[in-house]
């Protein structure tokens, strides 16, 4: 093995020549160059879809460290059949026979 000596940079700042991507959305902006940019019916079906969730009040309940969440959630959440909880079965002792 030999030992090779190597530069590494941990910044680096841009040549006059580049834009940043700040300067590049502006400037995209300015000469109407729209390929960066959602078209405005895109960003209005958008805001539709997200504005309703958005606008939502959903209750929030209280629930103890280490649990499965609120007794609350269990009623309201709870596949048919129920929930299978897997921790029953891992704190049970488990004994091989080797």
């Amino acid at each position: 093995m030999v030992g090779m000596s190597a530069e590494m940079i941990g910044s680096r700042q841009p040549s006059p020549s580049e834009m940043e991507a700040y300067e590049r959305v502006l400037s995209d902006a300015m000469v109407g160059d729209a390929t960066l940019y959602a078209r405005e019916d895109y960003v209005e079906e958008a805001w539709r879809i997200v504005d309703f969730v958005l606008k939502m009040t959903t209750p929030v309940f209280q629930y103890e460290p280490n649990t499965w969440g609120p007794v609350e959630n269990g009623t309201q959440l709870a596949p048919p059949g129920g929930w299978h909880n897997p921790a029953t079965e891992a704190q049970q002792t488990v004994s091989i026979a080797a």
